[in-house]
């Protein structure tokens, strides 16, 4: 999982990716926070980064428990035992998961641009329709790299072209065959029944405006965890507060780790 240790600190960050992306997702916050923190960062088996994707397993990964009990050992094996997560997209909801499995090993859970689910159903707005994901699908199968720079340029704040070109580069570098599978798995996930077993206090960062992401997800997540939780929402547009408002995003995590 390319997982590496940087910075100085008394309290450990780690740093989770989502779809699409590696650990240089993180570049722009990482100087400011290794002054304080130790952090960890990893690369998911679907990275484009991780030189063994290869391994990645379709079957394995159509649920997102594999990837807590991978979170699990990553952490077991550093000999970690206590630390405040931040997990970018489904990274958030991978961390809920492996925060109710081992509850003492986390002390926060602050949870990016996450949601349990993206598909519309009569009580709960996801953000999307069912017969929209098929297209995505679709497209994402027949002309996969002209669907990443399209996916890139909504995902991304278009304000930013260099952070919407570096983000295109790591989904073409997933491919295809790695791409369509999760897609699926992500897409089309349902993990709203764990929100009231997640204890661990908990931060939502949300932006302004997110294609992915309506606004109502983060308050339903607020309304539904167990454990205490705040929303925090940063005032830029589209999916990469990391990106493209790195700023404002080190300000909220400084102020929820230090209040």
């Amino acid at each position: 999982m390319n997982g590496r240790i940087i910075g100085s600190g008394k309290e450990t960050i780690i740093l989770a990716h989502g779809y699409g992306g590696d650990q240089s997702i993180w570049d722009k916050i990482l100087p400011k926070l290794c002054e304080s923190y130790k952090i960890v960062l990893f690369d998911w088996c679907f990275s484009g980064a991780n030189l063994l994707k290869h391994h990645f397993d379709a079957e394995k990964y159509s649920s997102y428990e594999p990837f807590a009990d991978d979170l699990i050992a990553l952490v077991d094996e550093m000999k970690l035992e206590s630390f405040i997560f931040v997990g970018h997209s489904m990274s958030g909801i991978i961390g809920c998961i492996a925060s109710i499995k081992r509850p003492t090993l986390f002390k926060r859970l602050i949870l990016v641009s996450s949601s349990p689910r993206f598909i519309n159903v009569e009580d709960y707005e996801g953000g999307f329709d069912i017969a929209e994901m098929e297209e995505m699908f679709r497209n994402i199968e027949e002309k996969y790299d002209v669907w990443s720079t399209n996916f890139a340029s909504i995902a991304v704040d278009s304000s930013d072209p260099p952070s919407v070109d570096k983000f295109d580069k790591c989904l073409k570098r997933m491919g295809v065959e790695i791409a369509l599978p999760l897609a699926k798995s992500v897409f089309l996930s349902d993990y709203r029944h764990i929100l009231d077993k997640v204890i661990t206090p908990c931060t939502i960062i949300q932006t302004k405006v997110d294609f992915a992401v309506p606004n109502s997800v983060p308050t339903f997540m607020h309304n539904t965890i167990k454990g205490e939780s705040t929303v925090e929402i940063i005032n830029t547009n589209g999916h990469f507060p990391q990106l493209t408002a790195h700023q404002e995003f080190l300000n909220v995590i400084h102020r929820v780790l230090t209040s």
